[in-house]
């Protein structure tokens, strides 16, 4: 079992990597391979929609979002931590995973996937909810825990006093270790559901169009 955590806080001792850092000494207990991967500091622009990477099978930039998405798609579950910036989680890490989820085009079924999220205060929920659509919309389930996955702290180091905070990120390792592994057996016993063809609706209708 492998998994990939995607960091992107700039601030690599901050208590954004405290937190991720309570994952990796979890997982690491569990047996479960784990690669951070820091994006704080890195240029990524957003989306363009230019569709290059339906020809070429990853986004037409070259960048760091391809090399996450090597990284996601040898994973068995993903972690995407993040500090939250106005109640939401900040444009870098938006921007890789807008492009790595759009350009990708491999199946991301029934890898596991959670969020974290690290505030001074407040906006841990919505930022929550938030990432969790990247995983909900590609047939990925989603890892819990005994809380919404936060941290809370302001100065570096502050997040080590939040005990409720590094239980709630021990515990949802601890789950999603155990999730990977019963969905590999899942697999090898069942295989992977079968859905039939995908039907995809959208608001204008051609027959409308045409009158």
């Amino acid at each position: 079992m492998k998994v990939l955590i995607i960091n992107s806080s700039p601030h690599p001792n901050g208590n954004t990597a405290l937190a991720v850092s309570e994952l990796e000494k979890t997982f690491a207990a569990e047996n479960i391979e784990c690669e951070v991967m820091n994006i704080g500091t890195k240029v990524i622009r957003g989306c363009i929609a230019c569709n290059k990477c339906a020809q070429l099978g990853k986004c037409v930039f070259d960048d760091t979002v391809n090399e996450a998405a090597a990284k996601f798609e040898a994973a068995d579950g993903l972690i995407v931590a993040t500090p939250v910036y106005y109640a939401s989680a900040n444009a870098t890490l938006i921007a890789l995973l807008d492009r790595m989820f759009y350009s990708s085009h491999f199946d991301k079924s029934m890898k596991v996937g959670a969020s974290v999220a690290v505030a001074r205060r407040g906006g841990c929920s919505a930022t929550f909810d938030e990432l969790n659509k990247y995983f909900t919309i590609s047939g990925m389930p989603v890892a819990s825990s005994y809380y919404w996955n936060s941290v809370h702290g302001r100065l570096p180091g502050e997040a080590q006093y939040d005990a409720e905070g590094l239980f709630t990120m021990r515990a949802l390792a601890k789950n999603m270790g155990f999730l990977m592994k019963s969905i590999s057996l899942g697999k090898e016993k069942f295989g992977l559901p079968d859905h039939g063809e995908h039907p995809f609706t959208h608001f204008i209708r051609e027959d409308i169009k045409e009158q």
